[in-house]
């Protein structure tokens, strides 16, 4: 019989190396997740911190709740606000200049990047960290309501304002009324 996740954390006290079953279960979902988010390479970084940061904080971990991904995901979330708190801070200092070679690929990027999608991207960046972080988890990761609100650390109702806000606000953005088509472009992006 398998193991639930809070079962593996609760022996990984005793027994740290049972935590490694914990990784190899959710790894690929989180480095997907922040790959979307930030891109391959910083992904592999925070992947690793997320990891490492769980591990740490396994002692508080609810063992009522057999499932850690919402967890590990409001673990993840976190980590993405505190790189781009961190780059924001980088270049604002006048005497760091952006690495060209970073520069370079981003407009590379932009420039084969569909119209619609460039779209997309505009109307996420508009939202407010936490509505893009309800919309995300949702539609990239499939996260039910309860589990985005676990991970987030908020109640299952601010969720659901928050998620109806972003897709309001993303319709209006895309100049649609297609709930449709909005889900398949963020499924997608």
């Amino acid at each position: 019989m398998t193991s639930t996740d809070a079962e593996l954390i609760e022996r990984s006290l005793r027994v740290p190396e049972t935590f490694a079953t914990i990784f190899d279960r959710h790894a690929p979902h989180i480095q997907r997740y922040l790959a979307r988010r930030l891109g391959q390479q910083v992904a592999d970084d925070l992947l690793a911190e997320t990891f490492l940061a769980a591990f740490a904080k396994r002692g508080r971990y609810d063992l009522g709740r057999p499932d850690a991904r919402p967890w590990l995901y409001g673990i993840a979330t976190n980590l993405v606000g505190q790189h781009r708190r961190e780059e924001v801070r980088r270049y604002r200092m006048p005497s760091v200049v952006p690495d060209e070679s970073d520069h370079a690929d981003r407009v590379a990027a932009d420039v084969t990047a569909q119209a619609m999608r460039s779209m997309l991207t505009g109307a996420l960046a508009s939202l407010s960290t936490a509505d893009r972080d309800v919309l995300l988890l949702i539609a990239w990761e499939q996260l039910s309501y309860d589990e985005v609100a676990a991970a987030l650390g908020v109640p299952v109702g601010t969720v659901r304002s928050r998620l109806h806000r972003a897709r309001r606000k993303v319709r209006e953005a895309l100049g649609t009324d297609n709930h449709t088509e909005v889900e398949e472009l963020l499924n997608n992006g």
